[in-house]
């Protein structure tokens, strides 16, 4: 029984790795492909300062961890940079729905409702990526990753 159980979570660990990954990924190369949706055009609506020096840096970071989540490199590093990209994402562009308020620099998007719900609704790709980066950051990368494969080396 235990033996189906850990077969069955190395297999979350990888099923979780490729959905968060590649994700990353493609956000990542969106913010370059399409600038003034996802990239410095967003940022700077957004309120940030120097917005396309901030897109392009989120936007490569973005690429260079979802390639390491994919492949379970330094899978817990690559986990805990995309929680902390994920909760300032939440805190600058989901929060201020709840209020319906900007706040400081950053600037609250114009949507037809505000609140609890609407907030939920809009940060519910945020939210889910957080959780999966936080299970890699707790779980690592599992056996069928780069991680497991040069620790094997080691011990």
């Amino acid at each position: 029984m235990y033996k189906i159980f850990t077969t069955g979570l190395e297999k979350t660990s990888l099923i979780i790795r490729i959905m968060v990954g590649s994700v990353f990924i493609s956000e990542g190369i969106q913010k370059f492909l399409y600038p003034a949706l996802r990239g410095a055009g967003r940022f700077e609506g957004m309120g940030f300062p120097n917005a396309e020096f901030i897109a392009s840096f989120v936007g490569v970071f973005e690429i260079l961890c979802g390639i390491g989540l994919l492949a379970g490199l330094l899978t817990r590093p690559a986990a805990l940079a995309m929680i902390i990209n994920m909760t300032v994402a939440i805190v600058v562009t989901k929060i201020p729905i709840a209020f319906a308020e900007s706040f400081g620099p950053f600037q609250l998007r114009e949507l037809s409702v505000y609140g609890f719900w609407s907030m939920a609704h809009e940060m519910r790709t945020d939210f889910a990526m957080w959780l999966g980066s936080l299970f890699l950051l707790i779980k690592g990368g599992g056996r069928w990753s780069v991680d497991r494969h040069i620790i094997s080396k080691w011990y």
